[in-house]
């Protein structure tokens, strides 16, 4: 019996002997890399944690303990330990276990998340719900030290600092950041700081001179001034020292007995605690160990090599990692930015290439859109590179500091549509909603990797915002021979299998464009004949195209984003303001959040593949009377 199968439930990892532990993070590692070489998922930050995950849920009892894992890609190890080992191989899957924390998957999941930099408000909120009610728990955030880069971190630390009861932080470093005070000098203040009789002693001693008439408060605010300056030289922690917050560390996250004694410690106080646990992202499988960028979001890959199992065709960010290396070299003012995500979004050779020219600004992106407008009002021509899920956190400086200034930034917007396994909280579903709203943004999509290069230079030569979106996944090749110029709010015909010009006109988007035009040839089966329009804009949307197909009987729009105020709704909106007669079919993902599963399935389960698009078309069809089935 492997000492895996003994982890039934949250609390039994406490009935472990120190001398088992080794072992059973051994067992945990090899399932995690067993399971994720043949799925594929969040692995290097998975194997820093282990260690540290087993020491939390031995000093702490979740459910009743909350412990609040930032973004949450590095919580499988937690699912492991609260019972849900045996459901493990459903990991991302559709209907199987989340990759992310999920409070409807288990009560020991107490904040559903996926994004970065949330942990600390949202344990804040916790705490002090706890001390309204009088409740008695621990709260417990585990942040890493690259999401602490994201500025509602600080926030969030800076309201903790006058907390006067229990919170504990848990800073998992693993080596971006703040981890070069590792060493005897390091460790010997953490076991003074870390015993309860400094900490008790600390908190006697100023009590009682606070209690000294007139001069007491003076005296604690001199003794603190002066013992600032000596800890700053010696101490990693002084920053969170100066915001109130108690500082512990650094600890070895590979050592379970220390850890356990420093979070016993952190429990006991009163106030906020910062404990700072240097961990090694990988750890346990070389490869990992080697590039652990690579294997953060990982494909199904070769455990003996660390390989990815398939071979695939260029991506979409791999078409853009070309091309904007090209626009670098023919244009020096050409800039990047990126929000931590510079092997995601495909900016490594522009990087190499022009250093000068790069910027990584952390997990910050909001302050990625408002220095872009700066480079932009000062000459450059800034690129914002950022995933769809997370752009979304930057919507206010999109819409004031770059819209309302009609600013040239270029806002690349990789991970467009559904992601598949990452699920809602990864899925680029609102994007085309919340830009669409925003005045003088100019918005594109590519229907394939040739039309993603020419909307890039398109959008280099605009003087407006421009916003260019693609999906996750292999570039369509298809339709090379339909390499029409961009122009401004101008679309472009795919195919015609109407007879006449009555029939379906089909507008559709971005990668909507591959899947209907495999739905025509299902269509044209059934007698049903329709014209294949390329969107190409979301805005501004060809009205010169609507008004000429206003006399259809049946106009459907499709896109990969949410349907409400969407593509389709932009379009039937000036539809109805024309007095357009016919019947509009909206083909979109529903105004809910969409849950994990491949893109294929996601797709037919929103009538969003070509057999959906299809169906759909061919009920509205038949339904109406207006063709023949």
């Amino acid at each position: 019996m492997s000492l895996l199968d003994r982890l039934k439930s949250s609390g039994d990892i406490k009935s472990f002997s120190y001398q088992e532990l080794p072992e059973l993070c051994s067992e945990i590692r090899e399932l995690l890399i067993d399971t994720l070489s043949k799925k594929g998922g969040h692995l290097s930050s998975n194997l820093g944690a282990v260690e540290l995950t087993v020491a939390l849920h031995r000093v702490f009892s979740p459910p009743k303990d909350k412990i609040i894992f930032d973004v949450g890609h590095q919580s499988y190890t937690h699912k492991i330990l609260t019972g849900r080992k045996d459901e493990f191989e459903t990991l991302r899957e559709r209907n199987g276990l989340s990759g992310f924390p999920k409070r409807s998957e288990s009560d020991c999941d107490v904040f559903d998340s996926g994004h970065a930099s949330t942990s600390i408000s949202a344990g804040l909120g916790m705490v002090t719900a706890r001390d309204l009610q009088n409740e008695d728990y621990k709260v417990i955030s585990v942040i890493g030290d690259g999401a602490l880069t994201g500025g509602l971190a600080y926030e969030a630390m800076n309201n903790a600092g006058s907390l006067k009861s229990n919170f504990v932080i848990v800073l998992n470093d693993n080596g971006m950041s703040i981890s070069e005070n590792v060493g005897g000098l390091s460790r010997q203040l953490s076991s003074l700081r870390t015993s309860s009789g400094y900490t008790n002693l600390k908190a006697q001693v100023q009590t009682s001179l606070e209690k000294i008439p007139v001069y007491g408060e003076k005296l604690v605010a001199q003794i603190r001034k002066t013992k600032s300056g000596i800890k700053q030289l010696v101490i990693p922690g002084m920053i969170f020292e100066q915001m109130g917050i108690m500082y512990l560390g650094p600890v070895d996250g590979s050592n379970i007995k220390q850890m356990e004694n420093v979070f016993k410690n952190a429990a006991r106080f009163k106030g906020c605690v910062l404990v700072h646990v240097i961990t090694k992202k990988g750890k346990g499988f070389i490869p990992a160990e080697r590039h652990p960028s690579r294997f953060h979001g990982a494909d199904a890959f070769d455990r003996e090599t660390g390989l990815p199992l398939s071979t695939k065709n260029p991506s979409y960010t791999d078409i853009f990692s070309t091309v904007i290396r090209k626009l670098g070299q023919r244009d020096d003012k050409v800039c990047c930015i990126t929000a931590a995500m510079m092997d995601g979004t495909g900016l490594k050779r522009f990087r190499n290439l022009f250093p000068e020219r790069f910027f990584d600004v952390g997990i910050a992106e909001e302050h990625a859109v408002t220095f872009a407008a700066g480079l932009s009002l000062s000459g450059m021509k800034p690129f914002v590179c950022v995933y769809s899920s997370f752009l979304q956190r930057a919507y206010d400086e999109i819409l004031m500091d770059v819209c309302l200034q009609d600013l040239h930034v270029v806002f690349c917007i990789d991970r467009a549509g559904v992601v598949g396994h990452d699920g809602p909280t990864h899925h680029g579903l609102f994007d085309l909603s919340y830009l669409s709203s925003m005045p003088n943004i100019i918005i594109l999509s590519p229907k394939n990797k040739w039309e993603l290069s020419d909307m890039l230079k398109y959008a280099l030569a605009e003087t407006h915002p421009v916003a260019v979106r693609y999906p996750r996944g292999e570039a369509c090749t298809l339709f090379k021979e339909k390499r029409q110029k961009i122009e401004k709010g101008r679309t472009e015909v795919i195919e015609d299998t109407r007879e006449g010009d009555d029939g379906v006109v089909i507008l559709a988007l971005g990668s909507m464009v591959e899947n209907a035009y495999h739905a025509l040839d299902l269509l044209k089966k059934d007698n049903i004949g329709a014209l294949l329009i390329n969107a190409r804009f979301v805005k501004p949307i060809d009205t010169a195209l609507l008004d000429s197909v206003s006399s259809s009987t049946l106009i459907v729009t499709i896109e990969d984003n949410v349907i409400t105020n969407g593509f389709g709704s932009k379009a039937g909106d000036y539809l109805l303001d024309i007095g357009y007669k016919g019947d509009l079919l909206k083909l979109a993902f529903p105004d809910e959040f969409v849950p994990q599963g491949t893109v294929a399935e996601l797709y037919e389960e929103n009538s969003l593949s070509p057999e959906g698009i299809y169906r759909a078309i061919k009920e509205k069809v038949i339904s109406d009377g207006k063709g023949k089935a």
